[in-house]
């Protein structure tokens, strides 16, 4: 019986200190939608010249809790008028706990923008739609490739300014 107590224990120890990642909430956190050109944009071939800008931030809210915001911005030019522009910022609350500073980073960084994604992905579309134009589905994006990029990026202009500033005029 005490060897079965112990197990338990020894069990609910390592539960305690097993990385966790879970999302606790998923939430729209600021929206815009413009169309100032309507209806006049009904009357010219629908040929949308579509751009897309995206981030990400995040910050710590609580202990082991993180809000992740992806933002989402989309213009769409038809004959040189703007047709659109949308605008979304989809949020979620993230639990995070033993990980270590980098893996925490790329949870931030990646994990989470990708969770975020198909919910953009969908206000988007669903936006859009409302106006009287066919809808766009978002093409999917590799945040793993995008993250590991950007820390490639930052580590080569951190090699930069180390070099720069070890260089010594004689």
């Amino acid at each position: 019986m005490t060897d079965q107590v112990d197990q338990n224990a020894e069990v609910a120890g390592n539960e305690e200190n097993a990385p966790q990642f879970a999302i606790q909430r998923i939430y729209v956190k600021d929206i815009s939608f413009e169309a100032p050109n309507l209806p006049e944009m009904f009357s010219v071939e629908y040929k949308p010249e579509v751009k897309m800008e995206m981030n990400s931030k995040s910050r710590q809210v609580a202990e082991d809790h993180f809000e992740v915001v992806l933002s989402v911005t989309l213009s769409a030019e038809i004959a040189e008028k703007t047709a659109f522009l949308v605008e979304v910022q989809q949020a979620g609350l993230f639990f995070i706990k033993n990980f270590n500073e980098q893996q925490t980073h790329q949870l931030l960084g990646a994990a989470a923008p990708e969770a975020l994604y198909p919910y953009v992905r969908e206000v988007v579309s669903s936006l859009i739609g409302k106006t009287g134009f066919p809808p766009i589905q978002l093409a999917p994006v590799n945040f793993m490739g995008l993250y590991m990029e950007r820390m490639q990026q930052a580590q080569q202009e951190q090699a930069a300014v180390e070099s720069s500033g070890s260089e010594t005029v004689q």
